[in-house]
C-alpha cells in the first residue's frame, strides 16, 4: 500500500497544483479577508468550540494555517469533495477572490507584525506501535518530519490540531455512499483505509500533542459590526 501512495503522491500533487487555478493564483489580502470573517468566527473564532455533526469534536484551529491550504478545503467544499453541508453551505457563498483573501487572513492570524515564523519544533519521540502506524500511512511524505512544514502549501500543518477533529477528519476519507458526509481524495483515502477507526484515533492523538502554529484566537462576533 505504501508503493500506491507514493505512486499517487505525484499525481496529486500536480491536481493540487492545477486544483481551481483561479482560487490559487488570486493574490490574497489578509486586510480584506478581515472584512469576511463573520461567517467564520461563530466556529473558528471561540476556543473550544465544538460541532455536533457527524458526532461531537472541536471544530479545527485555522489561524496559523497556510493559505493556500485554506484556499484548497474551501474549493473542495464548493465542488463537493468535502460533503459538510454547513461548509459548503459557506463555501459556495465565496468567490476564489474571498478564498484568497481569508486564506491570506488566516494564515497571519495572530503572528506579531515583522516577526519571523518560529522554527517548527521536532516531533516527540512517538510509541513502538504508533510508529509503526507512521511508517505505515507515510504521514510525513506529505505533511513533513514534524507535521507542521507540509511538503506542498496545499496541504495543511497538522501538528497540534485537536485530537478529535482529527480523528473525524480522517474517517471522513473512509466514508462513501453518504450525501452529506465524506471527503474525496485519492491519497488520504488510500491511507486512512488502510487503518482501523481505533487506530486513526491513535494517529489522531499523537499528532495533537505536537506543537505547531495552529491556534485559536478568541474573535468575539460584535468584530464584525462593522463589516
Amino acid at each position: 500500500m505504501n508503493k500506491l501512495l507514493l505512486t499517487l503522491l505525484p499525481l496529486v500533487l500536480a491536481a493540487a497544483s492545477t486544483f481551481s487555478a483561479h482560487a490559487q493564483d488570486a493574490k490574497g489580502d489578509a486586510q480584506a479577508g478581515q472584512k469576511k470573517i463573520a461567517m467564520c468566527i461563530g466556529c473558528h473564532g471561540i476556543p473550544g468550540y465544538q460541532a455536533s455533526f457527524p458526532e461531537v469534536h472541536k471544530v479545527p484551529m485555522i489561524s496559523g494555517q497556510g493559505a493556500k491550504y485554506i484556499v484548497s478545503a474551501l474549493g473542495a467544499y464548493k465542488k463537493g469533495e468535502r460533503k459538510h453541508p454547513t461548509m459548503r453551505a459557506i463555501a459556495d457563498s465565496l468567490t476564489d477572490q474571498d478564498m484568497a483573501d481569508l486564506g491570506a487572513y488566516y494564515e497571519g492570524h495572530g503572528k506579531v507584525a515583522g516577526s519571523t515564523a518560529p522554527e517548527a519544533a521536532k516531533a516527540t519521540e512517538p510509541s513502538a506501535k504508533v510508529a509503526e502506524l507512521l511508517k505505515k500511512g507515510t504521514c510525513v511524505a506529505c505533511h513533513g518530519d514534524n507535521f507542521s512544514k507540509p511538503i506542498d502549501p496545499s496541504y495543511p500543518k497538522i501538528a497540534g490540531q485537536h485530537a478529535d477533529y482529527l480523528f473525524v477528519a480522517l474517517k471522513a476519507y473512509k466514508a462513501e455512499g453518504y450525501a452529506t458526509w465524506g471527503r474525496s481524495n485519492g491519497v488520504m483515502a488510500g491511507m486512512a483505509k488502510q487503518f482501523s477507526n481505533a487506530e486513526l484515533k491513535e494517529l489522531a492523538k499523537y499528532i495533537s500533542t505536537q506543537q505547531g502554529e495552529l491556534k485559536t484566537i478568541p474573535q468575539p462576533r460584535v468584530h464584525s459590526a462593522a463589516h
